[in-house]
């Protein structure tokens, strides 16, 4: 089966293929000539243009940052996401250079969700925390709080919005759903505005696109004190510098973060014991890469087949 012999396709996300080989292999099988990522972390955009610039025509797709100029100079005919937003490319350069571009919208809903009530759950019992203390032979009891009956706002109502609120019904949580392209009241949870989420929730979590800031000193000083702010999304969603003093002045009483600003993240948050730090491991699931990894691959091999 080479049908791609010829073409050069780069691989952006350091981790690929490192739980399961068969993505790899099917992308073997083409005949292609595969470009591994150098640098084993995510690419900066010289290092993206750099690479391009070695003849590559197709790329499965990380976060990489593809806007027009990258884009421009380059080949590419094709970028397989490995992934389910799209916010880190250009559609409209996309379209008008005739660079196709899929992605993989179910592959890291269960995978993101499960581990968002996972650090939901940690938080509230401040388990990390207490997990420490006795590692290091200290028997330190901390009190709780209980997710039972808690005021959760999800942001963003997409695949793992959705994903996250039906996990979250067994715990009787009173929820509320924050989408400003959801115009629908038709839907059994309670839509409402970010505004309005934020002054109501005890808990907050992040799902949605995009990557401009949506959380900054202004609705940090909306929330209630006390509240809970969990993020599965984009870094750049979150003000960390503010997330950082809201915590200190004791208006945030606890955050978890899966995704950062500039990752690898090394910031001030690190020294905060109330917060929960991920490194942007949401999809990290031996089903998850499989299955996003694979469908990645086959969509790459489609469009550049056509």
């Amino acid at each position: 089966m080479k049908i791609l012999k010829g073409e050069k396709v780069l691989l952006g996300p350091s981790t690929f293929a490192a739980i399961d080989q068969l993505p790899l292999d099917c992308l073997t099988a083409t005949g292609c000539e595969i470009v591994d990522n150098p640098y084993k972390r995510k690419l900066t955009k010289p290092e993206l243009i750099d690479l391009l610039s070695k003849g590559i025509t197709g790329v499965i797709a990380g976060l990489e940052p593809f806007d027009r100029e990258v884009l421009e100079r380059s080949k590419l005919k094709v970028i397989s996401r490995c992934g389910s937003g799209l916010s880190n490319v250009d559609l409209t350069a996309a379209k008008e250079l005739d660079i196709a571009v899929c992605f993989t919208p179910d592959g890291p809903t269960s995978a993101v969700a499960e581990l968002t009530i996972g650090a939901m759950l940690g938080l509230l019992r401040m388990i990390p925390l207490m997990d420490k203390d006795l590692h290091q032979g200290n028997w330190a009891k901390q009190i709780g709080m209980q997710l039972e009956q808690k005021t959760v706002a999800v942001i963003g109502w997409g695949r793992i919005g959705k994903k996250v609120a039906s996990l979250l019904a067994p715990f009787k949580v009173r929820l509320l759903a924050v989408d400003p392209f959801i115009h629908d009241t038709s839907d059994e949870n309670q839509i409402v505005s970010l505004d309005e989420a934020l002054s109501r929730a005890d808990i907050i979590t992040v799902h949605a696109s995009g990557e401009d800031c949506i959380i900054g000193e202004q609705e940090f000083g909306l929330m209630k004190t006390g509240a809970y702010l969990l993020n599965a999304a984009r870094g750049g969603l979150i003000d960390e510098v503010a997330l950082f003093s809201a915590i200190k002045e004791g208006k945030i009483r606890g955050a978890w973060l899966d995704t950062f600003d500039q990752e690898p993240y090394s910031g001030q948050l690190t020294e905060l014991p109330q917060v929960i730090l991920t490194p942007h491991v949401g999809s990290y699931t031996v089903e998850c890469r499989k299955s996003m990894e694979t469908e990645a691959v086959e969509n790459l091999i489609t469009a550049m087949s056509n």
